[in-house]
């Protein structure tokens, strides 16, 4: 079923979609939160600004990749990166803003997804042509 409903420009589309929500929360980070949020709370922000830009990034190259004729494996690297996208840097934001802690465990569930998205691009780099 992965190899109907993945293809490159969902990735590609998706990847444009994270990246521009994450300059649009960095940005309400910067003007509308810096006076609310403690030091610490806005460094969370921060942090799931930047892996969610970096990874809306990696994304991209990821169906950019795949529309060239890349190995299948890329499309579960996307489906990783998009679910870890969504659990690690969504979790943060969800605890920053709502201190929705129950809502902790998900983001080393969203880093073990990032991981394994970074992981089958490694196996697809090293066994492409």
């Amino acid at each position: 079923m992965l190899p109907i409903l993945v293809s490159a420009r969902l990735l590609m589309s998706i990847a444009a979609a994270y990246g521009l929500i994450a300059v649009l929360l960095g940005a309400f980070a910067a003007h509308g939160l810096r006076d609310v949020l403690s030091a610490s709370s806005l460094a969370s922000w921060q942090t799931g600004v930047t892996y969610q830009m970096t990874h809306a990034l990696v994304l991209l190259v990821t169906g950019l990749w795949l529309r060239q004729g890349g190995p299948r494996l890329l499309k579960a690297a996307g489906v990783l990166f998009v679910t870890g996208v969504l659990a690690f840097s969504g979790s943060i934001y969800a605890l920053v803003l709502l201190q929705a802690s129950w809502l902790g465990p998900v983001t080393p569930l969203g880093g073990l997804c990032l991981i394994a998205g970074w992981a089958c691009l490694l196996v697809a780099a090293v066994h492409s042509e």
